[in-house]
């Protein structure tokens, strides 16, 4: 059976998330949220009391880190050290030291070591940062998802409390346009358009009509 790999980049928030679940089902491979593994090195550096843009301090654990992708009843679970992270690493606190620890290369290059092997072995969406441009360069499929900051604060703003979290909105919007910065500018795989990545603008759009024009662009 021929792998096929499609490759999700753009910036947080912009419905990256939601539309590789989408696809995994509408086209029956696997989801590979990249997003989570990130998170939980994060949630192992704050464990440990290492400051995330500590590349000394990061580096000493994140060979040996014990990380594990598990699917359960159709969804993606991650454990770290055995324990089920998967809440956890949705946290607030965890969202902004996700994103300095991504910024490390040690990191980086442990984590696309990881996915590359996953992808090689089985069909599967990634969304990320980099995967059209560094961690899948060869995939078969890749777009770019963005929206306005403005769009992508309400989106987050709203999926936060639905799980009762309190967000101010202006604080938040701040916090990702902060993330877009050190996505954009890091020095290691920024987060950056592939050449032949499609462009998609999700500001006006709902999560179905995302959907149904990628689906367009596959079938293709």
């Amino acid at each position: 059976m021929k792998i096929i790999n499609i490759a999700l980049d753009g910036p947080s928030g912009s419905g990256k998330s939601t539309l590789a679940k989408g696809l995994s089902e509408k086209l029956n491979i696997l989801y590979l949220d990249t997003g989570a593994m990130y998170r939980a090195a994060a949630c192992k550096a704050l464990s440990l009391g290492i400051d995330t843009l500590d590349e000394k301090g990061v580096a000493s654990f994140i060979d040996g880190i014990d990380l594990e992708i598990r699917y359960i009843d159709g969804a993606q679970h991650t454990f770290l050290d055995k324990k089920d992270v998967s809440l956890r690493i949705r946290e607030p606190e965890v969202s902004m030291a996700a994103s300095n620890i991504s910024s490390l290369k040690c990191v980086r290059l442990k984590m696309v070591e990881m996915q590359r092997a996953i992808a090689k072995s089985m069909s599967c969406i990634l969304d990320g940062r980099d995967i059209g441009s560094f961690v899948l360069p060869d995939a078969k499929y890749k777009f770019y998802i963005t929206a306005a900051p403005e769009v992508r604060t309400a989106r987050r703003k709203a999926e936060l409390e639905s799980r009762g979290f309190k967000v101010n909105f202006d604080e938040l919007l701040k916090e990702i346009e902060q993330r877009d910065y050190n996505d954009k500018h890091r020095d290691f795989a920024p987060l950056v358009q592939a050449e032949d990545a499609v462009y998609i603008d999700t500001s006006d759009m709902s999560a179905q009509e995302v959907l149904e024009r990628i689906l367009s662009y596959i079938k293709r």
